[in-house]
């Protein structure tokens, strides 16, 4: 099957950067995310992944997530995409979630924490950073 091809979005200043490179199983989100609509962000990047998805089997797929804020809205949107990773591990991928965050941010720390409780399908690691 044909996979996607690289979706890149340039990071803005309510919204992170997307860089997707499904050919290489290699998923990033990096930035901050509070955009306007985040339905309207996230709806298409989680289509193209699940698109994605439906052409991998026992594929080794890494997700790389930096992530210095995100509002409530983003919050759900980002639930929706881990879960969606979460059946695909389920249903035989090896999915690594690599989770960045400041080492100093208790939240984005807790966050990742509550991910790692709710999708057990998902080879989480978690990777503070030293703050600047």
């Amino acid at each position: 099957m044909q996979l996607p091809s690289p979706l890149f979005i340039a990071a803005t200043p309510s919204s992170p950067e997307i860089d997707f490179r499904f050919e290489q199983h290699t998923l990033s989100i990096k930035g901050e995310s509070y955009p306007e609509n985040a339905a309207a962000f996230y709806g298409p990047l989680i289509a193209a992944v699940r698109a994605y998805l439906e052409g991998c089997r026992e594929s080794a797929i890494t997700v790389n997530v930096s992530l210095a804020y995100f509002n409530s809205s983003s919050t759900k949107m980002l639930f929706t995409l881990f879960d969606t990773l979460n059946q695909a591990a389920v249903d035989g991928n090896q999915v690594r979630l690599n989770w960045y965050h400041d080492e100093d941010d208790d939240t984005i720390l807790e966050f990742g924490q509550e991910l790692q409780q709710d999708f057990t399908a998902l080879d989480f690691h978690d990777h503070p950073v030293q703050g600047s």
